[in-house]
């Protein structure tokens, strides 16, 4: 395909100027010198006309639009930037333009998914707020009415009402902690220490609450006496803890939950296993999402604010991580996750 103005201009002018001489040739009288002349004067004439006429007043305007669709694909930090006209500018126009579409369906499609979560997140939190508060209100409003002169009844209800108060704040640090690990508040201090002896600090934690469903917590056989890795031992406390106390929540009574390490190049996999209730195939890749209960009734009597998973995952991702999880109905399921070995980062940064 014939992309360059002055190639067209070129062929225009010579059948411009052939048509011309051709007629010409017509007439007896015209010799063979003028009809030379008049060749190359309309070759001449021909090729400057329509030359500047594709030159400035088409394919100049057409590369405008070409380098302004190029500059809004850039961004404002390409404004500036010209990039070399293609040999057919039309041809890259209908180009920019489909990408450009596609570029802005995409954001629109983002935009709307985003908006969805922004309605369903509100939506949550307004509930996940309003149930605390209920319960405090009521007990309180109870006691004013009147119930505030019986002692046991006056007991009863501040106790309630002060447990609805404390899972209200519960969740608002929750919801705090979650907000600060996105927009980057909070900061990832790593370093070294042996997740071993972390991981039995939570199992102090939740001794009781295992004791009474008669459920063991243990490490898996094989499990060295240290295990060394390089992360952040609050925030790793804190992946520890929520998912060793999803574990004992929803495990079943006279069951186990077993924390394994297994030692990989670089890498520690940590793992915990419950012999529970299991999660629904379709509901694994959900459960990760704020508020998102696989069983609403039942995830809300036995407690919690929805939020634990999802700081989960922000954290794995805050140690470039992230958190597997296999899991079967009736079975039980297993979490999984992978922090580097201690030395291995300070040995990669020398290399």
């Amino acid at each position: 395909m014939i992309k360059s103005p002055r190639v067209i201009a070129l062929l225009l002018a010579l059948c411009i100027a052939g048509v011309t001489t051709a007629f010409l040739s017509l007439f007896e009288e015209v010799t063979r010198n003028a009809l030379v002349v008049t060749f190359f004067i309309a070759l001449s004439a021909s090729y400057i006309l329509i030359y500047v006429v594709l030159e400035f007043l088409i394919f100049r305007e057409i590369n405008k639009i070409y380098n302004m669709f190029h500059k809004l694909r850039q961004g404002p930090s390409g404004l500036d930037e010209d990039r070399p006209s293609p040999l057919n500018p039309l041809k890259q126009i209908n180009e920019d333009i489909r990408q450009f579409v596609q570029l802005k369906q995409r954001e629109i499609d983002e935009l709307k998914k985003m908006e969805a979560f922004r309605k369903e997140f509100i939506a949550d939190v307004s509930h996940e707020l309003k149930t605390p508060i209920f319960a405090a209100q009521g007990f309180v409003h109870t006691l004013l009415d009147g119930a505030v002169k019986d002692k046991n009844v006056r007991t009863r209800f501040l106790k309630k009402a002060a447990k609805s108060l404390d899972g209200l704040d519960i969740l608002v640090q929750d919801l705090l902690t979650l907000s600060q690990i996105e927009t980057g508040e909070i900061k990832m201090h790593q370093e070294d220490f042996d997740i071993k002896a972390l991981t039995e600090e939570v199992f102090d934690q939740f001794e009781n609450k295992a004791d009474k469903k008669k459920i063991t917590m243990q490490f898996s056989k094989d499990t060295p006496d240290e295990v060394i890795v390089h992360a952040d031992w609050q925030r790793i406390n804190q992946v520890l803890t929520n998912l060793i106390s999803n574990a004992v929540k929803y495990s079943n009574e006279k069951s186990s939950i077993t924390v394994g390490f297994r030692i990989l190049d670089g890498f520690v996999e940590t793992s915990v296993r419950d012999t529970g209730e299991g999660i629904p195939e379709k509901d694994v890749h959900r459960i990760f999402e704020r508020f998102y209960r696989v069983d609403k009734s039942r995830s809300r009597e036995k407690g919690g604010t929805g939020l634990g998973l999802a700081i989960v995952k922000h954290i794995m991702e805050g140690h470039d991580s992230k958190v597997e999880v296999t899991s079967k109905v009736g079975e039980g399921s297993v979490f999984r996750f992978k922090l580097p070995r201690a030395g291995m980062v300070a040995e990669e940064e020398e290399y």
